[in-house]
């Protein structure tokens, strides 16, 4: 398994524990981006830098991924292309997507970008909290768990 991250979206504290996870178990995390991103010298993380444009990373992520990789994302519409080429989504916050609620969130996603675009003012996300650090630091943790049990 390969954890690819939607890199520049994702909190500097949820890579400090994808970075740390990677020397602890040997995981390969491939980080993709179209802006510069700092990553530690280590053989297990990567950094794939993309033109800049709209979803340009998303789409490098999808053609690169395989069934059974891990994708760190915030991004909902990449959730859903995720899950059904039968890979895993983590959002930052500790949220995994499933396939059974992937629809509903593009609906209130999709709901929300109309609101906006009409003019009405809606809130964005809270901050990154420690709770959502620490959320998804024990999701992760248990998703690399059960793949070491795997056979």
């Amino acid at each position: 398994m390969k954890i690819w991250v939607d890199a520049d979206a994702c909190p500097v504290a949820a890579k400090e524990i994808l970075f740390r996870a990677a020397e602890r178990t040997g995981t390969e995390i491939i980080l993709v981006a179209n802006n510069p991103v700092r990553i530690p010298p280590s053989p297990h993380i990567k950094l794939i830098t993309v033109e800049a444009g709209f979803d340009v990373a998303d789409n490098e992520i999808v053609k690169r991924l395989n069934a059974g990789d891990l994708v760190i994302t915030s991004d909902i519409p990449l959730a859903a292309e995720v899950l059904a080429k039968d890979a895993q989504a983590l959002n930052p916050r500790g949220e995994l997507y499933s396939p059974d609620t992937i629809a509903s969130r593009l609906n209130m996603r999709d709901f929300m970008d109309t609101l906006r675009s009409s003019g009405i003012h809606t809130k964005g996300p809270p901050a990154f909290s420690k709770s959502d650090c620490s959320a998804f630091a024990n999701h992760l943790d248990k998703i690399l768990r059960d793949r070491q049990l795997k056979p």
